[in-house]
Order: structure tokens, then sequence, then C-alpha cells
């Protein structure tokens, strides 16, 4: 018996002890959670039921010189239904009202969507597609159609909200307005990102029932600070101007790739700049900023550095007589030959420049500078030739001009053939640049994209002309070459775009592209060549040819060949439309214009929309063929709505010509 009791009492306190250190074990995990770990358990529970709500900044606007907004963020909407959330009663009762709603605001036939609803409602699709990246004005007015306005639960609206960045004038000039997101920070938007982005905001919200979040305070923790506003230099009128300008042409000629560029003389400031690359299917958009970025070989247009040279260093004047014989020169096995079969003959170094003579440019350069080749290269040094511009935008294409002193990239021949454009490289904006000294007589500015930075219209910061060079020849020359540039026009290779109404000066260039090594199809090594089939043409000068207002640039890659190659058949007549149309477009007041458009389908084009414009008010008018910024101003200024797929002109519009005219209603165009 009193084994037994002893046995229990031991099997007692061994519970006893168990359980005092159960005790003990809890009692310090109380003190490890209440007072080691406190902090850490107060913050999961904070965090699952208390969160810091993000509310985002509105990222600052790009907007044109004239004010005309070039880059916004918007509201956009995507409308989704619930079809089994309708009761069948409410459903019948108002599924044509609603269709018919829809029509109106969306524009495909009623019908359409009375089909569409009944399938979906048959299959329960509780997630209907209605409509994809509408306005805020059309969500407001689709929020109170039939079956839409008893809300989410009764009437089955779903509604999706983003923000979008949207470029209010369409694709033109895309690439230099450019992008900051996962493609990267491209032109103007990448580079101004961080200015532009502001700071987000943040509230404290409370979780309550049914998964819900209610704001704990009546104010925000952090209120969001929108990003500030970039003022650029773009005129959207000479925008327009130039970027059809260069896609009817890229288009006749089949071109692979263009670009324009207009800066105004004085300030440096960029007012229209357009890069149009080809798709597979032969339509163009902003493909990648070629003016900025694509380094060439420029060809002819590089002869006025070459003259420049000559001219400063007093070893020629335009009156100096060199014999260009009968147009081929053969140099260390190398031929160069000029375009007019059978050469010039004797002519002075001025009407070289003029009809563009490849033999003689590099006769006079040969001549003087054979035996000091360094001389000729410090001399384009010195023109700024050498240097990035160091534009505001990313991305800029480095210029090379050889030089003597690398042995690896001289050869026998580079003197002559940098003479004529050949073996140097610039890109556009570069070449522009030094076009654009000569016209400000000397004086190298520095391209400028953005004028000024502000917040809440407020201006922040002002981006002043920068002067890159004072002056990069003397007086004299800067005189002799606007002078040969303006006989360019006059009696030279650009004298099928020379107008007696108002003046211009310029040069024409024509190169053909260098193939780079490869392997063809076959595996073969196929060493570097000069194509001939593939030319780059181009045009760069400035206008008036008296105090120079604006500098133009027009490069265009590998027009069709059968059409044309030469600089002053596919480039210069670009250059001719963009000067023509500013000159009666924009003021300016150095002479006056009395000269009408040559081009006879432009004008007819304007004669129609004056057509248009007087019968507008009655009936539907023929927008096709017509730009579609005019046709949308048009549009929309007789009372239809209008929406647009593409860029370019007007290919097809969804309401037949002489229709009768009802405000309001939505017409559709297809662009090229």
């Amino acid at each position: 018996m009193t084994t037994i009791k002893k046995s229990i009492l031991n099997k007692l306190y061994i519970v006893v002890v168990l359980m005092t250190l159960f005790f003990i074990a809890i009692i310090g995990r109380i003190v490890d959670i209440q007072y080691a770990q406190g902090d850490k358990y107060q913050k999961l529970f904070v965090e699952s039921t208390v969160k810091n709500d993000t509310i985002f900044s509105n990222r600052g606007n790009v907007y044109a010189a004239d004010g005309n907004l070039l880059a916004t963020s918007m509201y956009k909407y995507t409308i989704r239904m619930d079809l089994v959330a309708v009761k069948s009663s409410v459903f019948e009762k108002n599924i044509n009202a609603l269709s018919k709603s829809l029509s109106g605001l969306l524009g495909k036939p009623t019908l359409y969507y009375q089909q569409k609803l009944r399938t979906a409602r048959k299959r329960k699709n509780r997630y209907l597609l209605i409509a994809r990246n509408i306005g805020y004005n059309d969500y407001v007015k689709m929020k109170q159609f039939p079956i839409f306005k008893l809300g989410a639960y009764k009437g089955g609206f779903i509604t999706e909200q983003k923000t979008i960045r949207v470029l209010p004038i369409g694709k033109i000039a895309a690439r230099t307005i450019g992008y900051d997101d996962y493609r990267g920070g491209a032109g103007i938007e990448g580079a101004f990102a961080d200015y532009l982005e502001g700071e987000n905001g943040w509230r404290l919200k409370q979780k309550i029932a049914k998964g819900q979040w209610k704001p704990i305070n009546d104010v925000n923790e952090k209120e969001p600070i929108d990003g500030r506003d970039v003022i650029t230099t773009i005129d959207v009128n000479i925008q327009d101007i130039t970027h059809h300008a260069l896609l009817r042409q890229l288009e006749y000629f089949e071109a692979d790739h263009g670009c324009a560029v207009v800066m105004e003389v004085a300030t440096g400031e960029i007012r229209a700049i357009s890069n149009l690359g080809r798709t597979s299917k032969g339509t163009y958009y902003e493909k990648r900023n070629y003016a900025v970025w694509e380094s060439h070989e420029p060809g002819s247009t590089f002869k006025l550095a070459s003259l420049m040279v000559a001219l400063d260093d007093k070893v020629i004047d335009t009156s100096t007589v060199v014999d260009t014989g009968n147009g081929i020169l053969m140099i260390h096995g190398k031929k160069i030959e000029d375009s007019h079969r059978g050469g010039y003959g004797k002519i002075s170094a001025a009407r070289v420049f003029e009809v563009s003579s490849n033999v003689g440019i590099v006769k006079l350069i040969r001549k003087h500078y054979d035996h000091r080749p360094q001389k000729f290269v410090d001399k384009l040094i010195s023109f700024g030739l050498n240097d990035k511009l160091g534009v505001q935008i990313k991305g800029e294409g480095a210029p090379i001009i050889p030089t003597p002193k690398n042995k690896k990239t001289w050869y026998k021949t580079t003197l002559e053939w940098m003479a004529w454009g050949y073996g140097v490289s610039l890109t556009p904006l570069q070449t522009l640049t030094f076009y654009n000294a000569i016209a400000n007589d000397g004086q190298l500015v520095k391209p400028r994209f953005v004028k000024e930075l502000r917040v809440q219209n407020k201006t922040e910061k002002v981006f002043e002309k920068v002067i890159v060079k004072e002056r990069i020849a003397s007086q004299e020359t800067i005189d002799k070459v606007k002078k040969v540039m303006e006989n360019v026009v006059k009696r030279g290779t650009a004298s099928a775009i020379y107008s007696p109404n108002f003046s211009m000066a310029g040069k024409t260039g024509t190169a053909k592209k260098l193939v780079l090594g490869h392997r063809n199809s076959e595996g073969k090594y196929i060493k570097a060549y000069y194509s001939n089939q593939l030319y780059v043409a181009s045009f760069a000068g400035f206008f008036p040819a008296k105090n120079p207002k604006y500098s133009c640039i027009v490069v265009i890659h590998e027009p069709k060949k059968e059409k044309g190659y030469y600089g002053a058949i596919v480039a210069a007549p670009v250059f001719k439309e963009i000067a023509q149309k500013i000159y009666t477009s924009t003021a300016i007041n150095v002479q006056n214009i009395s000269d009408t458009p040559h081009f006879a389908n432009i004008q007819k084009l304007y004669q129609e929309f004056d057509k248009n414009l007087l019968k507008a008010h009655k009936v539907i008018p023929n927008v096709k063929g017509m730009p579609g910024m005019d046709a949308v101003s048009l549009l929309e200024n007789i009372g239809l709505t209008v929406r647009f797929t593409g860029s370019g002109t007007v290919k097809s519009q969804s309401k037949r010509k002489g229709t009768l005219l009802k405000k309001g209603d939505i017409i559709i165009l297809k662009l090229s």
C-alpha cells in the first residue's frame, strides 16, 4: 500500500514539475513576445489592419513653345460588364436602350451590342469587355446609361482605371518628345524624367468589414507633389509642316527612312524635328531619332566645309579657276567622277560648289593641302565639326573627322575623299548646326530643344542661348559662301526649287552608302564596299538668303533608285515646301512674299478643304487624302466627334460624303 502511494506521489510530482515548466515556458514566451519581440508583432498587427495607401502624383506636362500640349498624363478607363449581376426583368426591359446608347457613343450598330450582350448573358459572362481606353467624359456618360446607372451590384458596371501618357498632337515628333518607361529614357521625357516625375503622397487607411479600407484621418499624411512642366522650343505649326512634307516624299520615293529639322538661326532653338522610318507594310512612323543619333557620311553637303577651309586660309578665292577636265580623276588607283558626263572643263571655285563638282573640289583641296593635310583637318576642327553638340536629348551620335596623327585611319586617299564628304561622319543635327553658323554670320550656337522649366506656371529655370564659338571663320569667308549657297539654288544643282518670290540658300548632297563587310547567304565573306544601289540624299541650307530666320536640313536614306536618288530631286523639294509654307504661315518681316504653292496635289487638297468649309454645316464632307490634323480640325469644327487610327493622310472615313450632318455623331477615320 505504501509502495503504491509512493508511486502515485512520484507521478504527481512529475506532473507538477512538468506543469510548472510549462507555465514557466508560457510566461517566458509572453515576456519574449511582449518585450523582446513586442515591436515586431505590433508591426505585423498594424500591417494587417492599417496600411499606407500611395497617392500617385501627376507627371508634369511637356508643352510646345506656343503653349500647345505635346505630352500629358490622362486617366483612361476600361469598361466591363457582369451580365450575371443584372436581373432578368431589368435586362430585358433595358437592353435595347443600353445598346442604342453604346452605339451612339462607340460607333458600332445597335444590333451589334444587342447580340453581344445577349450572347454574353447566355454564357454567364461576368467580365465582358465593353470599351477599352476611353476618356473621362465618355466614362461619365457611360455611367448614366440604362442598366449601368444601377451600379456594380445591380447593373454589372465594372470600371478599371489607369493613368497613361498621351501625345495630344499624335505621333508627330514622338521620338523627340520621347518616353520614360520600360523602353528606357528617350527624348525630352527621358532627359527630364526626374524633373517631370513629381513625388507620390500617402494616406493611412484601416481595414474594416468585407475587406474594405477606410481612411483613418480626414487629410493625407503626405500630399502628392505633381511633376513640373517642360516648355520645349517646338512650334506645332512648323512641326506639322515639316512632318507632312517629309512623309509625302518618303512615301513617293519608297525610302527606308529620313529626317528633317528646322532651327531658328539666331537662337539655335529647334522649331521642328521629324524622324520617320519605314515599316514592313510600307507605312512610316517615328522609329528612331535619326537627326540626333545617326552619324553617316554626308557626301556633298560637306563640300561647304572644304570650300570654307581653303577660302579662310586664303589659298583660293571664289574666282580661282580649276580644270575639271572630262569629269574623271584617278588618285592612287581610285576613281573620282562628276555626275555630269564629260565634266565641266575649266570653272571657278564658286562654280565648282554650285554644280557640286567632285573633281573640282578634290583638285582644289589636294593642290593646297596634300603636303600639309593636318592643316586642313585642324581647320575643320576649328569649325566645331569634331565635337559632339551636347544636346539635351540622350543618344547623340559621335562625329568622325580623320586625322593624319592616327595612322590606322589615315590612308593615301583620305584627304581627297574627305574633300567631297566621304570618310567623315556627322549626324544631320551636327551638319545643320554648322550650316546654321554660316547663316548666323559665323556664330556657332548650340541647338536647344527646351526653353524653360516651370512649376505651377511659374518659371523655375530658363535655358539661355549657348554660344559654342563666337566666330568659326572670317566675315569675308562667311559672306562669300553665303553668296555661292544662294547661287546653288538660283543656278546650281538646286535650281529646280528656285522661286523668284522668296529666297533660299543651301547645298545638295548625294552619297553612296557604305555596305559593311559581311557574309552572304552562302557563307562567303563580302568585303565592305560603296553600293551603286543605295544612296543618301540630302539638302541643307537656310532662308531667307538675306538675314536668314531659319536653317533646315533634310536627309533621306535609300530612296528607290528608279524614281530618283539625287539630293536635288529627293531632298531639296522637301526643303522648299517647308520654307514656302513657313513663309506663308509664319511672320517673317524681312521680305514680302507673293509666291503660291507649285505642288499640284497640295494645292488641290487646300482647295477641297475650302470647299468643304462652305458646305460643312449641311452635309458630311469628303476628307479622303487630306492630312489627318486638317481633317480632324474640319470635322470637329462642324460638330462631329472624331476618332482615328494611324497617322498621315486620311485613307477612309466611316460616314460617306454628302450624308446629312447630325451634330454629335461619331466619324471614324483611318489614316495612312
